[in-house]
């Protein structure tokens, strides 16, 4: 990608800093509001790969003590967006369309939500981009998986 996104150059100043990951991840959720319901910890941020956990925590469980999957997909929405912001190129914008998730497991632990996609996808004509997605405990079972697409286009002319 030519130019750095925004979102890409404040990961790399924020991830130089002490605690910095934490420092990016809130400020993150400053910027979306609703993802700081899951206190998403960023891991990893660069094009077409995001990583972050959200912990099991009383505040994200359903019922039966697991994470709920609802938080499961908003951390897997959190990964996306910010795998969008750094992917994108500075001429196109994006807008999630649409998430088809599976749940595959319990989710009794800590979840990492991870967000992928192929650089091709982003330079080539077709509008619809694919984000492939899961939510994985700590043992390495994945709980959900899934894709949220997403709709790219070429930005308007100003």
């Amino acid at each position: 990608m030519a130019t750095t996104s925004p979102v890409m150059s404040l990961y790399q100043r924020t991830t130089r800093l002490p605690q910095g990951r934490r420092v990016f991840s809130l400020l993150f959720s400053l910027k979306a509001p609703y993802f700081a319901s899951v206190r998403p910890r960023f891991v990893e941020l660069r094009p077409d790969y995001a990583e972050l956990v959200v912990r099991k925590r009383r505040g994200v469980q359903n019922h039966i003590g697991t994470v709920h999957v609802i938080a499961i997909c908003n951390g897997l929405e959190a990964a996306m967006g910010a795998l969008a912001e750094v992917s994108v190129p500075p001429h196109k914008r994006w807008i999630p369309k649409g998430m088809e998730v599976s749940y595959t497991a319990k989710a009794t632990s800590d979840i990492t939500c991870v967000a992928e996609t192929d650089r091709a996808q982003w330079t080539g004509d077709d509008p619809d981009v694919p984000v492939r997605v899961r939510g994985v405990r700590d043992d390495g079972t994945v709980v959900v998986e899934g894709v949220i697409r997403l709709w790219v286009t070429e930005k308007p002319a100003r």
